[in-house]
């Protein structure tokens, strides 16, 4: 009798584990799962303070260049450092509409921005592209200007010594902006590193014309001014492709290719639909639906979907949330392609989110 109290008793014990483990797995289905949330949100946040130190690095390096160009420019009146002094002050205050971008990015999403505020960075992307064409048409108008009508320029040394720390200055904070850019995936920081490398050229450019002046050429100035402008406009044209490709919702083919090697890896997902991928400020999200063997349960559907999210947020860089659709195979050896043809676009079964 004992025994078979015994019996009873671990029997009731390994049904009511059961049937906790079934309302669990019940519960998680009606919750949208999450993928280590807050560890996603630190590294978004992470992101943003990088870029945001990013900014105010450059912002201080490119105004102290600028203040020591506006001293040179006090002591020999030269019109070609002053329009550059002007550009790299322009370029470092650049930093604001960014530094403002990466602080809306950091915004909750809300009811009516649903994906949250990192849009903002495209947003700040344009505008750094505007001002890239503003700053070529405006090398272009001192450049011919200068041509029309030249000028002597004194203290060439010191000239020569305030355009070659202007170069060196953007230079750098070029290269810092687009590495930084580059690591982030914020192609709005990689435009503003490249606006910076294009003020570098305006700097190159006053100091080749002090050159040319030093030699007696007072046309070198505006000849040299004139190439930079074409240097300009090739970097505006890079700068312009980056935003426009974010804009339009452009990734790397390879990370496609990722995202479905890693699918297709995941044990129990038949086959591997279409997988789309978009940036969101510097964070990608993802959509992709799977093949799975139609007599799973809805549970065990769930789980695999929660499988294939967890896996692809593992592989893929810069991902933070995928949403993974389930489709039924409708026979057992039935082709999991002509299955993705036949649902299309339609609701699927199983959904999984962050």
């Amino acid at each position: 009798m004992e025994g078979n109290r015994h019996t009873h008793a671990h029997d009731r014990h390994h049904e009511g584990s059961r049937a906790a483990r079934l309302r669990h797995r019940l519960a998680h289905l009606a919750r949208p799962h999450r993928h280590e949330a807050a560890d996603k949100v630190d590294a978004v946040m992470e992101t943003s303070r990088e870029g945001m130190r990013t900014l105010w690095i450059s912002l201080a390096v490119l105004g102290a260049t600028a203040v020591v160009q506006a001293v040179i420019v006090a002591l020999s009146g030269s019109v070609a450092l002053l329009g550059d002094t002007v550009h790299n002050a322009a370029d470092a205050l650049t930093a604001v509409p960014l530094g403002i971008a990466f602080m809306l990015g950091r915004r909750a999403a809300n009811r009516r921005y649903t994906y949250g505020y990192g849009r903002a960075e495209d947003l700040a992307g344009v505008l750094i592209v505007v001002t890239i064409a503003a700053s070529a048409a405006v090398a272009a108008w001192i450049a011919v200007e200068r041509l029309l009508n030249p000028r002597d320029i004194t203290h060439l040394w010191a000239v020569s010594a305030a355009a070659l720390t202007g170069c060196v200055g953007n230079e750098w904070v070029a290269r810092y902006r687009i590495r930084t850019g580059r690591k982030i995936g914020s192609a709005a920081l990689v435009a503003d590193g490249l606006h910076a490398r294009t003020d570098g050229f305006t700097s190159l450019a006053v100091l080749l014309g002090a050159g040319g002046a030093a030699l007696g050429v007072r046309q070198a100035d505006p000849i040299v001014g004139l190439l930079i402008t074409a240097a300009i406009l090739l970097v505006l044209k890079d700068a312009a492709r980056e935003v426009y490709r974010r804009l339009m919702d452009s990734v790397d083919p390879a990370l496609v290719d990722t995202a479905e090697r890693t699918l297709r890896g995941v044990e129990g997902v038949l086959d591997v639909g279409q997988v789309r991928l978009r940036w969101i400020g510097h964070a990608l999200r993802a959509e992709a639906d799977i093949v799975v063997d139609a007599r799973l349960n809805v549970v065990r559907a769930h789980e695999l979907a929660v499988a294939a999210e967890h896996a692809l947020i593992h592989a893929v860089p810069r991902l933070t949330a995928a949403t993974v659709h389930t489709d039924p195979a409708a026979d057992v050896g039935q082709d999991p392609h002509a299955v993705l043809a036949h649902h299309g676009d339609r609701p699927r079964g199983v959904v999984s989110g962050d």
